[in-house]
């Protein structure tokens, strides 16, 4: 197997825990960020215009971006598919917001969306686990059950 196949369809380890305490982590911070993601998507029109625009693309294209990460690439998080990738623009995104876009905010105004992106990069370094898209993929990759 190459390295990009491994490192976008790795190998689980650990115990039964470990592999059910990831799904559990997956599946709730997936559908807490689809909730953001899907009430941009119903409020698309009256937030585009006021939508911040830190990467310079215009407040609409910027809105466009973060509704792909919170809407497509949370259902990567939750299914496990494609969990690496997914995760890819999701972190990049409440980076931006942490960095960037409440830079000077209080620290208190920071706290959950920086919450956010230290579970995201937690995830991203255990992998999508054995209860997961990936994990059989894997299997399938490797041509034999573990």
């Amino acid at each position: 197997m190459s390295r990009f196949t491994y490192f976008l369809f790795p190998k689980p380890t650990g115990t039964f825990g470990a592999s059910m305490l990831i799904v559990f982590l997956r599946v709730a911070l997936g559908i807490l960020i689809l909730t953001h993601g899907l009430d941009k998507c119903i409020h698309f029109e009256s937030i585009a215009p006021h939508f911040p625009n830190p990467l310079g693309v215009g407040s609409e294209a910027s809105l466009i971006l973060v509704i792909f990460a919170e809407v497509i690439c949370a259902c990567g998080l939750i299914t496990g598919f494609l969990y690496r990738l997914s995760l890819i623009p999701l972190m990049f995104s409440f980076s931006m917001i942490v960095f960037v876009v409440m830079k000077h905010a209080p620290f208190a105004q920071k706290e959950l969306p920086l919450v956010y992106l230290i579970c995201l990069v937690g995830l991203f370094f255990t992998g999508a686990g054995r209860y997961s898209i990936d994990y059989l993929i894997h299997q399938k990759l490797i041509g034999k059950t573990e």
